[in-house]
């Protein structure tokens, strides 16, 4: 009777605890969507990752969503639609360049001041992007309205696509300001630890986006249709009220980044330790995307079947990235704002605590695109040659997962204490250096064919890791001053 009735109260004891545990999620759940007024530099540090990694997962699947959105309905007009949206965003990969670099140093400069609980000093960073951010913009935007149709025409597009379609390029190049905005305080709400803001910004653009864009690209009612012209218009409008509503929110919004009269004031001296930081963002993510490109045309040698494959396997890869990368951006906040509060030693201890849920993270995702390839392949085509080649990519590039996630984590700490040299160095050798030649013997030099460029990936993903571990183990980000 005694062994029933200890059987009982321990079951009784799980339960509880049990209900206990779901509530605490369910509320921290809550608190990571609605915001949260914790301070970072304090506390749990289980919570603090849960707060800011939640959002900025979220918020990174957004920014996904608004190019599939537009290529959706834009599809429907024929392949030069097609062919001229994909253009113009090889034109405005600069813009997401510049976009993140600035980010970049936004972020390492607004989370010190944050965690020194200096929020005078946080709203004079924050201004001083933005202006950067605007005047830049300037510099793309208006030989993009000019030369829109030249610029089209010199990509190689047909005479139908520059003389007749050239009116998005001309939008999306004159509107960049709102890409560079958005990106740019963004960074600002995310680095004061505005995670969930940040968040709710993006999913009002994409609702105004995915509203927007059939009404104005087939019309609807007394709205003419405006083809493939009304796509950029819906995207930037889109952005635009949501930028107007970021402006909102920092002179309004009663958060931790606030600008007042007070701020609106060019300090020179802050524009150019933003832009000395902001350069080694920008060719991070230039040397990254632009190894691609290297790849691509290694795989081209094998077919286009070869390529296909590749592409629908590196699109698969980048979306289950996504989460990752907002992870990673958590631990940049972190470092920020620990290293401005002087606890060097918490911000060190939530880098590896992130590491771990990314690890985690990226272990499952792997593990399951390891298992079931041809299911994930299948559901973009039907061709077996193109299938087998997929599968070959998922596979074998799913099998570097771990070392991504640890990278992606490392290298953000890095940016984050405002260290964004040391990254590009090691992107450039990682990449250009190390994974471009090694693909090309491996494929071709050694006959392994096309798996031999996925080995190469996992080798320089691998050999990014483990370098950007060894920096941040020698502890000299801990000394930069931003």
């Amino acid at each position: 009777m005694n062994y029933i009735y200890r059987l009982n109260l321990k079951a009784a004891s799980l339960m509880l605890i049990s209900k206990q545990k779901y509530k605490q999620i369910t509320t921290a759940l809550k608190e990571a969507f609605a915001g949260t007024d914790q301070d970072f530099t304090k506390g749990s540090m289980r919570r603090a990752i849960f707060l800011l990694a939640v959002p900025m997962v979220v918020e990174m699947l957004m920014e996904a969503i608004f190019a599939v959105v537009d290529i959706f309905f834009v599809a429907k007009l024929g392949a030069d639609a097609i062919a001229t949206v994909g253009i113009t965003e090889s034109l405005i990969t600069i813009v997401y360049a510049i976009a993140v670099g600035l980010s970049m140093a936004t972020t390492a400069m607004v989370s010190r001041r944050i965690g020194e609980k200096d929020k005078k000093g946080a709203g004079r960073a924050a201004f001083q992007s933005i202006i950067t951010g605007i005047v830049v913009s300037l510099f793309i935007a208006v030989p993009g309205i000019l030369f829109a149709g030249d610029l089209l025409k010199a990509m190689g597009a047909s005479e139908n696509m520059y003389s007749e379609m050239s009116g998005y390029t001309t939008l999306m190049l004159g509107g960049n300001v709102v890409i560079m905005l958005l990106f740019i305080i963004n960074a600002i709400f995310r680095s004061a630890g505005d995670a969930a803001i940040s968040m709710r910004i993006l999913i009002i653009a994409n609702a105004l986006n995915i509203i927007l864009d059939p009404i104005l690209i087939f019309g609807w009612g007394p709205i003419p249709a405006m083809g493939i012209t009304g796509a950029a218009i819906a995207t930037n409008t889109g952005r635009g009220l949501a930028v107007i509503y970021q402006f909102y929110l920092l002179f309004n919004g009663n958060k931790r980044v606030q600008l007042t009269l007070k701020n609106l004031r060019i300090h020179f001296e802050t524009i150019r330790q933003l832009i000395k930081l902001s350069l080694g963002g920008i060719g991070q993510h230039l040397i990254a995307t632009s190894s691609w490109i290297g790849l691509v045309r290694i795989i081209s040698i094998f077919g286009s079947e070869a390529l296909a494959g590749y592409t629908i396997a590196i699109r698969v890869i980048i979306f289950s990235l996504l989460p990752a990368w907002g992870i990673s951006n958590a631990a940049a906040t972190l470092v920020g704002q620990n290293l401005g509060a002087n606890q060097p030693t918490r911000a060190a201890n939530s880098v590896w605590s992130v590491a771990k849920v990314n690890i985690i993270y990226m272990g499952i995702v792997g593990v399951l695109l390891y298992l079931f390839p041809e299911i994930i392949i299948r559901l973009f085509t039907n061709d077996e040659v193109i299938i087998s080649s997929g599968i070959s990519s998922l596979r074998v590039i799913s099998l570097g997962f771990i070392f991504y996630g640890l990278g992606m984590v490392m290298i953000q700490s890095l940016n984050g204490a405002g260290d964004t040299i040391t990254p590009t160095w090691i992107n450039l050798f990682s990449f250009w250096l190390l994974e471009i030649p090694l693909a090309y013997i491996m494929s071709i030099q050694l006959n392994i064919g096309e798996p031999g460029v996925y080995y190469a990936i996992i080798i320089a993903e691998t050999a990014m890791a483990l370098i950007a571990v060894w920096f941040f183990r020698r502890g000299k980000w801990k000394l930069k001053e931003v």
